[in-house]
């Protein structure tokens, strides 16, 4: 169902806020079926665990988390926004659609679109992206990963891209490809992705599908924020992905 707001619900918040003035190490575990506005929660605890809804054997798999058995690996498909204002928001929305030039709450997500943490942390180097690909091609890309923490771990590499010009708005970031990792602790691993440029497919003006020939940001990072990045530029002329949708017409039923 709907709501007003996206605090927790009840007297939670101010049971957790009262734990906390206590001065006592808060791990803050989330059941939920919704993302919450908990910038005040990020904030003030010592971590945050996200299990949404888990099921029957989400009881393990947080004990796992919590006691350091399982080094976690989750992204986040969602969101978490800082407050029920900002919203709508999505990573996927036009230049202009941020919320900073329609409102005077910001609307920076308190954690973006595949965020997540784990007990170890991960560099990335030596993004290679090809000059120009053609149009009707794909995007081969490499990325050289390395676990720069104490522990072994998994990572989740993620591969962004922006249509810098079409010939309609087109969103600041797109999830193209990820691939799952892992390493040993030091060690380091060449990632290499291919993506059809269909996934850069957009309904043109004519209702086509199509896919554009132009310049086209490319980044790879640990959510959709940029870690490193480079541009290519789609060559050739435009393809058409799918036939013109018909228009609306009426129907003379006498």
């Amino acid at each position: 169902c709907d709501r007003d707001d996206l605090e927790l619900p009840g007297v939670q918040r101010q049971l957790v806020e009262a734990v906390l003035d206590t001065g006592t190490p808060v791990v803050l575990v989330l059941l939920t079926g919704r993302p919450y506005a908990l910038g005040w929660a990020l904030t003030r605890c010592a971590a945050v665990l996200q299990t949404f809804f888990p099921g029957e054997e989400g009881a393990g798999a947080i004990a796992g988390v919590l006691s350091g058995r399982v080094n976690p690996s989750g992204r986040l498909p969602v969101s978490l926004p800082g407050s029920a204002g900002a919203q709508p928001y999505s990573y996927l929305h036009p230049e202009l659609g941020a919320g900073t030039n329609g409102t005077n709450l910001p609307a920076t997500p308190v954690a973006p679109f595949g965020h997540g943490l784990s007990y170890t942390t991960f560099a990335y180097t030596d993004l290679t992206v090809p000059a120009e690909v053609p149009a009707d091609g794909a995007l081969r890309v490499s990325v050289r990963v390395t676990n720069t923490g104490a522990v072994a771990g998994d990572d989740v590499v993620q591969l962004y891209g922006r249509d810098l010009v079409a010939s309609v708005t087109r969103p600041v970031a797109q999830l193209l490809g990820y691939r799952r990792v892992s390493l040993e602790p030091g060690a380091s691993v060449t990632v290499e992705l291919s993506v059809p440029t269909t996934r850069l497919a957009f309904t043109d003006r004519t209702l086509t599908r199509v896919v554009e020939p132009g310049e086209v940001d490319v980044w790879v990072g640990t959510s959709a924020r940029r870690d490193v990045q480079a541009r290519t530029t789609l060559t050739g002329d435009t393809v058409e992905i799918t036939a013109a949708s018909p228009r609306w017409t009426t129907t003379d039923l006498r």
